[in-house]
């Protein structure tokens, strides 16, 4: 879960503290990302330094301070944050021990894959626009380009990602909703599933190792789920299919007939 839409302090704390309340009180583990760098406020926009500044310094480290921070996550683009920007809050980031995501390359490739891979990102997300360099950069890093379909429906793009690129050069690829109120009001993964294969190509395997597997790595989380492994957290879902490619196949239907979260029995 990410904040980035309150884009003063108090609002990003609250945020925050709403996605920690839902890890503690629902059977769903949630991994908190302060989406420092979003959008610059209005009232900072003849002092846009100043705001950089507050978001890569005393606001992360309070944030983190109450325990409320995972990771860090900026928009680098060129309607939003530069570069330089972006890696002032993954510098700031790595000194507060906390991880990274950057949401990159959505309609412009400004250097963001080869920024996250050099800062260790968990995760480059979108990438509508990476370059060959990029993806190569982020396979060496073990950075997870994590792809956005119904972000890419919604906007009515018409680039899709290189997914042929990014799979020669080894590029790990997760699948997600991109769950926003901006870009993105999904809140199905089965739909984000289906839209990785249909719109991007990826096969059903990929992408259902897209939302298990790689998922888990783009969270920093493998150590406990995305697969079946002895000493890894139970967290299962149980679908009513006949093969898996079925759950990238239905448009609106949801086969889902319980889950299995730290070993215990919930129904759907």
């Amino acid at each position: 879960v990410k904040s980035g839409y309150g884009l003063e302090l108090a609002a990003e704390r609250r945020l925050l503290e709403v996605a920690r309340d839902l890890g503690q009180e629902l059977p769903v583990s949630v991994k908190k990302t302060f989406l420092g760098l979003h959008a610059l406020p209005r009232e900072f926009a003849a002092d846009r330094q100043r705001f950089v500044n507050q978001v890569c310094g005393p606001w992360p480290e309070s944030l983190a301070a109450a325990g409320l921070v995972d990771a860090v996550d900026a928009f680098c683009e060129n309607i939003a944050f530069t570069v330089a920007e972006t890696e002032q809050l993954l510098r700031s980031a790595k000194q507060l021990g906390l991880r990274a995501h950057v949401n990159v390359g959505q309609l412009s490739d400004m250097g963001g894959a080869e920024l996250a891979a050099k800062w260790g990102a968990l995760s480059a997300d979108h990438l509508e626009f990476v370059s060959a360099a990029g993806a190569r950069d982020l396979a060496a890093a073990g950075t997870v380009a994590v792809l956005l379909p119904t972000a890419y429906f919604t906007l009515r793009q018409t680039t899709p990602p290189p997914v042929a690129m990014l799979r020669e050069a080894g590029v790990a690829m997760a699948i997600a909703t991109d769950s926003n109120p901006g870009s993105s009001p999904c809140t199905s993964i089965l739909l984000a599933l289906n839209m990785a294969c249909t719109l991007f190509g990826l096969t059903p395997e990929e992408a259902l190792s897209g939302a298990t597997r790689n998922a888990a790595r783009a969270l920093g989380a493998s150590d406990d789920i995305g697969t079946l492994e002895v000493g890894k957290r139970a967290d299962l879902a149980l679908w009513r299919i006949e093969r898996p490619a079925e759950l990238c196949y239905g448009l609106g239907a949801n086969p889902c007939t319980g889950v299995i979260y730290g070993g215990r029995l919930r129904e759907a």
